[in-house]
């Protein structure tokens, strides 16, 4: 993977502006009562809790739809692959992206989502698009370096509706709570850690 991810090349030319922010941890709030949860969609699977430091964002994954893309980001998650990851880039009004475990590195931002080190090292191997998950506020899909199927642990946000991706990128994702959080994110903020949310007794 030598390429730089084409779902944002536009960054290169409208990051120059970005710059770093450095700010406290937010304390980690109490895991939420089942009734206060943000409430799924019928038939979403595991929701993924991913606390910044500037505040935590929830995603509700799509087996049915995207099923081995799932699969593998669940895997990465429960061996705390995202952890300590940093924000790699951002284009406005269109997505934030993170993934890349070269971004525990500041030294290295020059390679961030790009190089044979920027993932997990094992492609999902198949794109999954789907006519009923589609690119809106909030969807989270799998960036990739040019085949979808080449998809491994860097994903993206989209800021806003964009259909033009709708059968290029993979979407496994939504986020149903702190997209406000979404918004406030910038280039190097980090990741402090990616969890599973527990899921209610039956």
């Amino acid at each position: 993977m030598t390429d730089r991810w084409p779902a944002v090349l536009l960054v290169i030319a409208l990051g120059g502006n970005l710059s770093a922010q450095t700010e406290r941890p937010a304390p980690r709030p109490a895991a939420p009562a089942s009734a206060a949860a943000a409430a799924k969609s019928p038939g979403a699977g595991p929701v993924l809790v991913v606390e910044t430091l500037k505040g935590t964002i929830e995603v509700e994954t799509y087996p049915n739809e995207a099923p081995k893309t799932v699969d593998h980001i669940l895997a990465l998650v429960k061996r705390n692959f995202y952890n300590g990851q940093r924000i790699l880039r951002i284009v406005p009004n269109q997505l934030v992206q993170f993934g890349d475990p070269q971004t525990r590195d500041m030294t290295k931002q020059a390679w961030w989502g790009r190089g044979f080190d920027a993932g997990s090292g094992k492609s999902i191997g198949v794109a999954e698009f789907s006519k009923k998950r589609l690119h809106r506020i909030g969807s989270v899909s799998m960036a990739h370096p040019g085949d979808a199927r080449e998809a491994d642990s860097q994903m993206f946000i989209s800021l806003s509706a964009q259909p033009k991706w709708n059968s290029q990128y993979t979407v496994f994702g939504q986020v149903i709570s702190g997209m406000d959080v979404v918004r406030k994110l910038a280039v190097t903020d980090r990741i402090v850690r990616v969890t599973l949310r527990p899921e209610p007794a039956s």
